[in-house]
């Protein structure tokens, strides 16, 4: 959900700003670019090269630097403006009165007052402050501007106390915001399970039956899913491809045997299922312990069928939209229609290899899809990223009819 975002974290002089370093890592796990801005008062508790080392950009502390002799300007309505989202955290009791009375006496509350983003802040203060009647109308007021409170949680307090007041911790503060973000969204907390990638099927040690699929559009189609809201859970055979998003959970897999375990242990909580994945349909009945030596001009490897994953799934669904992919390379549509209906499905997306621009090891496809009532709707080539949002607004489409 936080992939790609650009994310702007100001950090104020509590003791909780030891956490931002977890904090920033997590942010930074989850894919988005981070950029840090501390107060003065911050830098007693977190060092400045701490923040720069974990968010690989710069700190700023304040409206001007000065290095070599030379003066440079920190632009706060630059920064205002690059966030897509901005997080104050901690939030000392000091910094929400000057930011819900409009003070802009350091350049984190300057930034503050020109970004355009949605902002979150999370408290962090004695029990006491938490709770004073002045401190509760400026989180009142800070949130009828549109701002989003994370609300501190009790526990032990830096003044030896224990209750409320305690800054909300760093995974939880991630999980807040990823869940806020889903609200509102066409797949928002969906349950999405998607194959994608090829199958190896072993000969011997170092040798296997595969093709050449790289993974890319069955990729593309989960990192589309999670921007919707989806919790994705991704079936992925042997690919190069790495996803950085927690909105993912990724399962590696090399064989058609280990990918059914796979698919059919979470299918039954899957709501939509896009099989992308080229399953091998056969693998060598016997695999050779060593590797075979080339004693010989001719060498037979007797094949059996691999278990059909997508028939497995039509035969059991319960509810699930189900959508499968064909590649053909001849009799397309007739042979795309009789798997359709043969394994059970709600829409299958059809390749050919004959058109130039789809199929395996590109980074561009072109699709037809085909949905259980025979209505085919047909897309020019376009980048496997845009296919995905095709795909995804053709299912939603569906399920909303």
């Amino acid at each position: 959900m936080l992939a790609g975002k650009k994310i702007l974290l100001g950090v104020t002089g509590g003791i909780a700003a030891y956490k931002t370093t977890f904090l920033v890592r997590l942010l930074i796990k989850a894919g988005a670019e981070v950029k840090v801005i501390l107060t003065q008062s911050a830098v007693s508790f977190v060092t400045p090269l701490t923040l720069a080392t974990l968010s690989k950009n710069p700190v700023h502390l304040d409206f001007v630097n000065e290095a070599d002799g030379t003066l440079d300007w920190n632009n706060h309505v630059e920064l205002g403006l690059w966030a897509d989202l901005m997080i104050i955290a901690p939030a000392t009791a000091n910094t929400l009165s000057k930011m819900a009375n409009g003070s802009s006496d350091n350049l984190l509350l300057a930034t503050y007052l020109s970004a355009k983003c949605k902002v979150f802040f999370a408290p962090a203060m004695d029990l006491d402050m938490y709770q004073h009647p002045t401190t509760k109308a400026n989180y009142q007021k800070l949130q009828s501007f549109g701002n989003i409170m994370i609300p501190a949680t009790s526990g032990e307090l830096a003044s030896g106390l224990d209750g409320e007041g305690r800054m909300e911790e760093p995974e939880k503060i991630v999980e807040f915001i990823e869940d806020y973000l889903k609200e509102g969204l066409p797949l928002s907390h969906k349950k999405v399970l998607i194959t994608a990638g090829p199958t190896y099927e072993a000969i011997d040690p170092v040798r296997f039956i595969g093709n050449h699929s790289s993974g890319l559009m069955g990729v593309e189609l989960a990192k589309k899913a999670a921007s919707l809201g989806a919790d994705v859970v991704l079936v992925l055979g042997p690919s190069a491809i790495q996803i950085n998003d927690t909105s993912i959970q990724v399962i590696r897999v090399t064989s058609a045997d280990e990918m059914y375990v796979a698919v059919m242990e979470n299918f039954k909580n899957a709501e939509v299922v896009i099989a992308a994945a080229a399953v091998a349909d056969y693998k060598p009945k016997n695999r050779a312990k060593e590797k075979i030596k080339k004693s010989s001009d001719s060498l037979n490897i007797e094949l059996v069928k691999n278990k059909d994953i997508l028939l497995s799934m039509g035969k059991s669904k319960t509810g699930q939209y189900l959508v499968g992919f064909a590649l053909e390379t001849e009799n397309e549509l007739a042979n795309a229609l009789q798997k359709l209906k043969k394994k059970n499905l709600d829409a299958i997306i059809l390749n050919s290899l004959k058109d130039e621009g789809a199929g395996f090891g590109g980074s561009t496809n072109k699709i037809t899809i085909i949905d259980k009532n025979s209505s085919i709707k047909a897309f020019e080539v376009k980048t496997k990223a845009k296919v995905a949002s095709d795909i995804w607004k053709e299912i939603i489409s569906k399920m909303h009819a």
